[in-house]
């Protein structure tokens, strides 16, 4: 049975970053490393460029699972961040939940490692607790890609949308016409091959510098 479009709304929108941390990341094997980092980070400049409300959040980062990577800390120096001291889904944090609640977004972004754990079971809670739920696939990472595609489907079943950091951005941005520059260097940031088109585009049109 088919469902009805519910679309990103930036209005409507919050972004959880959940549990990128130092050791966790060294565990991402279904994608490849520099790639994975390239999308968190776009992920987390489209939160800046339109203005999305950010909650960060670690688990047990005292212990193997290490620290929030540092460039995340650096982009959002005033979020919410939340050090949770054990438990693994972050939904039973009161703390994460009430920063949540707070952001007054009825959509939430996450991304996270690892996908089955650390996305999956927040995504599920915030399902269950009434939200629309947009899980950012490769701004997410896992063991391989049987834990994935396992987790990708237990999400979807339960409503969670699958996309993409680039997906996700156009969603939000709507029209092109809205800001064309802006997205341009958006996408050319993080997608060298994007770096082309809006150089062309530029050439083409100067009118437009």
């Amino acid at each position: 049975m088919s469902k009805p479009y519910v679309r990103l709304d930036k209005n409507d929108a919050a972004v959880l970053l959940v549990d990128h941390q130092t050791g966790l990341l060294s565990l991402v094997r279904d994608i490849d490393p520099d790639k994975f980092k390239n999308n968190v980070l776009a992920l987390a400049d489209a939160a800046k460029y339109f203005n999305l409300p950010t909650i960060l959040t670690t688990s047990f980062e005292n212990g193997p699972n290490g620290p929030l990577v540092p460039e995340l800390k650096e982009m959002f120096p005033d979020a919410p961040y939340i050090a949770r001291p054990g438990n693994i889904n972050a939904w039973d944090n009161e703390d994460f939940v009430n920063a949540v609640k707070a952001t007054g977004k009825k959509q939430l972004i996450i991304a996270g490692v690892v996908t089955e754990v650390c996305v999956a079971f927040p995504a599920l809670s915030a399902i269950e607790a009434g939200f629309d739920v947009f899980v950012i696939a490769d701004a997410s990472g896992t063991f391989n890609p049987v834990t994935r595609d396992a987790a990708w489907d237990r999400m979807s079943q339960a409503g969670v949308q699958i996309l993409t950091w680039f997906g996700a951005a156009c969603e939000l941005h709507r029209d092109w016409r809205n800001d064309i520059e802006g997205l341009g260097q958006l996408f050319s940031n993080h997608i060298p091959d994007y770096r082309n088109l809006m150089t062309s585009f530029a050439l083409a049109h100067p009118e437009n510098k």
